[in-house]
């Protein structure tokens, strides 16, 4: 065939050179498409929301204290009162709150479902106490404190949330078992009632701040049980119109109103001076300790606007900074809410997120000039004893129930202190032996496994009997060597 071929054109066959094997192609992966794949993949992990939690609220609670101590300096000194007054308060009760996470944290769930009545009694008959004339207590025009002696003071309303919540989830995780809740008076009767009876033992004492969230810890709960949405549209109706016909009658209430988004300051001076200090911030703030907004002219600077003395020492970037920790709080609740299968442990974080979401919505907004002012704290951060030892209750309430998760239970089982992998090899060695680690000539249990692996004479050929490698001591080797040839 070659030759035909050749004949045919009177010339050779052309000799065609060899492809060249295709070389891949390196696919450059998008660095902010690498950077969200591994952030996903982080999130997704067992611990994140443990750790979420956990973490967050600890740098809350420790910027919170270092705010504490700067924002109300000048109001100790006003009132004759050491500078460090109201900082070392707070530090107390942070060290309470702190055995109270860790005990809630520790706890395990039925303990926290058994103690959901109890804590409601008490909350009740505080709240009824506050009402009792030479019992109760009046702060800036609300009677919802009771005195304890001295300077301490408590606020059952702050109580009865944490009460609502372990109630209510209770109630409705007792009533999804025998599955009830497919009938609209089992979803509202006694949830609702009881809920009102809390909201009109605090409206008797005229703090809407604390009704407001109370009434959102119960819509959460609603939702999460899956109200239908006439139901849902009802109850908030009523909620509505009751809270209208309060803010009507109530000329504090419509003043408040009236300065959202105002900049009178002769009506507004609390809410205007706010918005001052967080202008005057900048970027990255004036310095921790130089605002000028907490020497007299911005009211409660170290309570219910703190986030406005962190804006003007921090800057944006440390309101900012704040703003992402109850970000990362409030996801983490939803995500242990989501992937549970306890009904109870669902409704009890979805209740502990409401809780500390909207709380923050409102005093964030109120001090952004976007809501009226409702005399709320900052959850973990605002100073008040009475607001947060029930917020780092609920907080462990959410780390208990982030470590009951399958898969967090599992990752936890599956670790091993150090040392003590350490301890369990070197007692296993001693076992081989046949003696006991750390015991003879001054030998350690380290040496012990050594010569267990096979270099006991110290001759050996380096190799062991497949244990590991062996770590040589010169200085034996020399003198077992020796002592066959009468060598000393």
């Amino acid at each position: 065939m070659a030759a035909s071929s050749a004949g045919r054109t009177g010339r050779p066959p052309v000799q065609r050179a060899a492809r060249r094997p295709a070389v891949a192609r390196v696919v450059r992966d998008n660095p902010v498409r690498t950077l969200v794949t591994r952030a996903r993949k982080a999130w997704d992990r067992p611990l994140t929301a443990y750790y979420v939690l956990a973490g967050g609220s600890a740098l809350i609670l420790v910027l919170g204290l270092v705010m504490v101590y700067s924002a109300s300096q000048v109001t100790a000194l006003q009132k004759a009162l050491p500078g460090s007054y109201f900082f070392r308060k707070q530090l107390l009760a942070a060290a309470i709150g702190t055995v109270l996470l860790l005990v809630a944290a520790r706890m395990p769930v039925k303990l926290h479902r058994a103690l959901a009545y109890p804590i409601l009694a008490g909350a009740v008959f505080l709240m009824a106490l506050v009402q009792v004339p030479g019992i109760g207590v009046s702060v800036n025009g609300n009677q919802n404190w009771i005195s304890l002696g001295g300077s301490f003071q408590i606020q059952p309303s702050e109580i009865g949330k944490l009460a609502l919540v372990l109630w209510g989830a209770d109630l409705i995780a007792r009533k999804q078992e025998k599955r009830l809740l497919t009938q609209w008076k089992h979803m509202l009767v006694p949830l609702v009632p009881v809920a009102f009876m809390l909201l009109g033992l605090i409206m008797l004492g005229g703090d809407m701040g604390t009704a407001i969230i109370l009434t959102g810890i119960l819509f959460g709960l609603l939702w999460l049980a899956g109200a239908p949405t006439r139901l849902f549209v009802g109850v908030l109706s009523i909620a509505s119109l009751i809270g209208l016909v309060l803010i009507k009658t109530s000329p504090n209430r419509l003043d408040r109103f009236a300065c959202v988004g105002s900049d009178d300051v002769t009506k507004c001076w609390q809410a205007v001076h706010g918005i001052y200090a967080l202008a005057s911030g900048g970027l990255f703030g004036s310095g921790l300790g130089a605002s000028v907004e907490k020497w007299g002219q911005l009211p409660e600077a170290h309570t219910d606007f703190i986030f406005a003395i962190t804006g003007e020492e921090l800057g944006l970037a440390g309101t900012l900074s704040v703003l992402a920790l109850f970000a990362a709080l409030g996801y983490a609740g939803i995500r242990v809410a989501g992937r549970t299968e306890d009904p109870f442990v669902r409704y009890a974080a979805g209740g502990v997120t409401t809780w500390i979401t909207v709380q923050a919505v409102i005093n964030i907004g109120a001090v952004l000039g976007l809501l009226p002012i409702a005399g709320v704290p900052l959850p973990l951060f605002s100073y008040g004893g009475s607001a947060l030892l029930p917020t780092m209750f609920a907080i462990g309430l959410l780390i208990a129930f982030a470590r009951d998760e399958p898969a967090a239970r599992a990752a936890l089982a599956m670790r091993q202190p150090r040392f003590g992998r350490k301890r369990t090899s070197g007692s296993a060695a001693g076992r081989t032996t046949g003696r006991k680690p750390g015991r003879g000539s001054g030998r350690t249990p380290g040496r012990a496994s050594a010569r267990a692996s096979g270099g006991s004479s110290g001759r050996g050929t380096g190799q062991g009997s497949g244990q590991g490698p062996r770590r040589w001591n010169t200085m034996r080797r020399r003198a077992s060597a020796a002592r066959p040839s009468g060598e000393r």
